[in-house]
């Protein structure tokens, strides 16, 4: 495949200009960038959903290009099994062959040469198998295999996702376009995902800031300032050759400055020079060389700054003239405030977990789960999905609040300091703000945490979590990225300051200089951290002790 944009805008904003780039069988590809640069997008664009750009997609003859939806509003009443099959490659027309000629071929040699044909090629597709191999990714993905004869409709979010992927990984088309697929995953499911992704026939572009699975690319394809830069190797070699290109560029726009600031000290003293000359011809050069300084400015001044970013570890072995550069003029990225160690009483117990046993319908999903956390503590709940660390994250909360625990206690107790304060992170965002535009959902988690309210707070708050104060307040929650919705999120989780946060799943969602800003953020937060994570670097950046939930 062949992907030539000239142009792709939203109104006004330009978001793609003169990108381009080819796919070549059996790569592995990542797609990599800033929450909002459109990689969803690019996405709609290869499969033809979307039509309204400038350019070409040149596909080489009978190459199958299968991608993930985002949207399943049309096929609710489906049953899986029946979606999944009808979005698989050859196999509605080859089940039509099967099921109808025996019928009506008769004798006809065209049509028994067909009928043995499609029996041919449904074998060679493996499609006779095709319900127990969807049964058994089901149980890799840690499914319910009776969910495969229900309907789409009443599957969540994160198994609709899942669905999307078996989907994909069983449709063994040539190209196979997935976004953000570890998402929702436990570490078991993600092993297999990254598995299949390594000895996979087909060329993959992925949608990833998961660090585990764009360390098992071939290439990283990053989506930047409207065009894509291109980095041979994995994720590790992208942060070599990213900082090298980085560190090229930054060179390159200080000296453009500095060019800047000379020329337009030398339109002052070419104008002052002119004003100061008596003769004509001393008048017409001094005036030649300020307008000459002046049309070099304008063009210098109409080149758009390029988005720098290199990350943390790369950045600290530079020199430090390069590094006072870098500092000036790096892309702006998230502020995230966090509780400093001035503001916190060492060894202070803040919870108590003693033998709990916690679950639903007369069954614990696990036994005998004890442990305390302290002001400065990191904890790590491990488990598969379904095991039970939301609900035990579910019963403290409920406890911190005085409230009853959703679900059974069969043992143990919680025991959680009078008033404390816990940010909580969720895998996603609270129903109650997805109808709300931005600022009415600030608003609301201002009120909701009883925290000053003002129209400079709000302003300030998008501003740190990057977000226009000008164009992005009337956004409806519901219409925001992955990312966006995110860093509401962590607004929420810390707005009050708290002595705790519990963290599911922080790094969903968000690209990799936010994901470094939170893990900053973490290094200098003196409160305790509660946190479920299947981001092999989060977690060893994160440390501390890990239970098991099983």
């Amino acid at each position: 495949m062949s992907v030539e944009i000239v142009e792709k805008s939203f109104g006004n904003k330009v978001l793609y200009k003169d990108l381009s780039f080819d796919i070549q069988e059996n790569e592995k590809v990542g797609i990599i960038g800033r929450n909002g640069t459109g990689k969803s997008t690019l996405f709609n664009i290869m499969t033809g959903e979307d039509k309204d750009f400038s350019g070409s997609i040149k596909i080489k003859k009978n190459t199958v290009v299968i991608g993930s939806r985002q949207e399943h509003h049309d096929f609710d009443n489906k049953t899986v099994f029946e979606y999944i099959q009808g979005d698989l490659p050859e196999y509605a027309r080859l089940t039509h062959i099967i099921d109808t000629y025996p019928d009506i071929m008769g004798d006809n040699p065209k049509k028994l040469a067909e009928f043995s044909d499609a029996l041919e090629r449904f074998g060679q597709l493996e499609y006779f198998e095709i319900e127990d191999e969807i049964k058994q990714a089901f149980d890799s993905y840690q499914i319910d295999s009776a969910k495969m004869h229900q309907t789409v409709g009443s599957l969540s979010g994160g198994q609709k996702r899942l669905i999307e992927l078996i989907k994909v990984q069983r449709s063994r088309g040539d190209i196979a376009l997935i976004d953000e697929p570890t998402n929702h995953m436990d570490y078991v499911a993600k092993a297999s995902f990254v598995k299949w992704m390594r000895n996979a026939e087909e060329a993959i572009l992925v949608i990833s800031h998961d660090r585990d699975v764009l360390s098992v690319v071939d290439r990283i394809i990053e989506i930047r300032d409207g065009k894509c830069f291109s980095y041979k190797g994995n994720y590790q070699a992208y942060l070599k050759s990213n900082t090298s290109q980085i560190t090229n560029q930054v060179n390159e726009y200080d000296i453009t400055q500095k060019r800047i600031t000379n020329l337009e000290d030398d339109i002052i003293r070419f104008r002052r020079l002119k004003n100061k000359s008596r003769t004509p011809g001393t008048i017409k050069r001094f005036k030649s060389q300020e307008q000459k300084a002046m049309s070099e400015l304008n063009e210098l001044k109409n080149t758009k700054k390029p988005s720098f970013w290199i990350d943390q570890e790369s950045a600290s072995t530079m020199n430090t003239k390069l590094t006072a550069s870098y500092e000036r003029h790096k892309a702006k990225n998230i502020k995230v405030s966090a509780r400093k160690k001035d503001e916190v009483v060492d060894g202070r117990r803040l919870i108590k977990v003693d033998k709990i046993s916690l679950g639903y319908d007369g069954e614990p999903l696990f036994k005998d789960i004890s442990f305390m956390m302290h002001e400065g503590e990191r904890l790590r709940l491990n488990g598969r999905n379904g095991a039970g660390k939301s609900t035990l994250v579910q019963a403290i909360m409920a406890t911190a609040n005085s409230k009853s625990i959703s679900s059974t206690c069969f043992a143990g107790e919680i025991e959680v300091e009078k008033e404390i304060k816990i940010g909580l992170y969720e895998q996603e965002i609270s129903p109650k703000y997805l109808e709300l535009t931005l600022e009415e959902a600030l608003e609301q988690i201002l009120r909701d945490k009883n925290q000053p309210l003002s129209q400079q707070k709000i302003k300030q708050l998008m501003s740190d979590y990057l977000f226009n104060p000008g164009s992005d307040g009337k956004m409806i929650v519901n219409r925001l990225s992955g990312g966006q919705k995110a860093r509401i999120q962590l607004i929420s989780m810390l707005i009050n300051d708290p002595q705790i946060l519990i963290l599911d799943e922080p790094t969903n969602h968000l690209d990799l200089p936010s994901i470094e800003e939170l893990e900053n953020a973490m290094k200098t937060y003196h409160g305790a951290v509660i946190y479920i994570s299947h981001d092999s670097f989060f977690s060893n950046k994160m440390s501390g002790e890990t239970i098991e939930i099983a």
